[in-house]
């Protein structure tokens, strides 16, 4: 009988350390796993600037055309009344311009004029003008007008606001009166909304209390 023992040749053999030191100084065939994560953070990182930039120039592109987020000529009283003819602005009703995103309302409409000069603040009573931003404090929706009451009515939760952005405590969830935008009036009357200055709406007022103007009628839209 014999000693020996056949082994197959293919059997997987144990590399030697001189092999294994040889491999070390070859080249790396493919990408290692460390390249890959460094590849994939790099690529992912240059997405999320990319994504930031946009949206810079998205923000910024409106500032530049004169839109909103920027400074917005309205007009003069005659321009608003004639622009929006089919509305009854001269009485207080509010008047929207896409533009500036905003509502725009005579404080008294016994006067029927923008009185020159500047509010940083949007109160606007001494310019007998306000502007209202569109959103709804609540959830940002968009308040509309009513005809029947001369109200601002948010028809997402039913904030609802007079005329004049003023927020009816009793009457939905948002917890103040619309935002105002920044007004100047010039000599010549004409109005101008600066979209980039936004003062927050005061607080709500109950019903029956002052500061907050009465409804033309006791029904609404909503």
């Amino acid at each position: 009988m014999s000693n020996y023992q056949v082994e197959p040749a293919d059997k997987p053999q144990a590399l030697t350390n001189e092999t294994l030191k040889a491999m070390r100084h070859e080249q790396v065939r493919g990408m290692s796993r460390r390249r890959l994560i460094r590849t994939s953070l790099a690529a992912g990182v240059g997405l999320w600037l990319l994504e930031v930039g946009a949206g810079t120039i998205g923000f910024l592109w409106p500032n530049l055309a004169g839109g909103f987020g920027g400074k917005v000529k309205i007009g003069t009283f005659t321009d608003v009344k004639n622009a929006n003819a089919g509305i009854p602005f001269p009485d207080g009703f509010p008047a929207y311009y896409q533009d500036a995103r905003a509502f725009v309302v005579l404080v008294d409409p016994a006067r029927q004029e923008f009185i020159p000069g500047t509010d940083v603040t949007g109160d606007g009573a001494a310019l007998n003008v306000r502007g209202l931003y569109q959103r709804c404090p609540h959830l940002g929706c968009k308040p509309n007008p009513c005809l029947k009451n001369f109200w601002l009515e948010c028809p997402c939760h039913g904030s609802r606001y007079d005329r004049l952005g003023t927020k009816v405590k009793e009457l939905g969830p948002a917890p103040r009166g619309m935002d105002r935008f920044a007004i100047a009036v010039d000599d010549a009357g004409s109005m101008t909304l600066d979209t980039s200055r936004i003062t927050l709406g005061p607080l709500p007022v109950s019903l029956g209390q002052p500061g907050l103007e009465p409804p033309t009628s006791p029904t609404g839209c909503i």
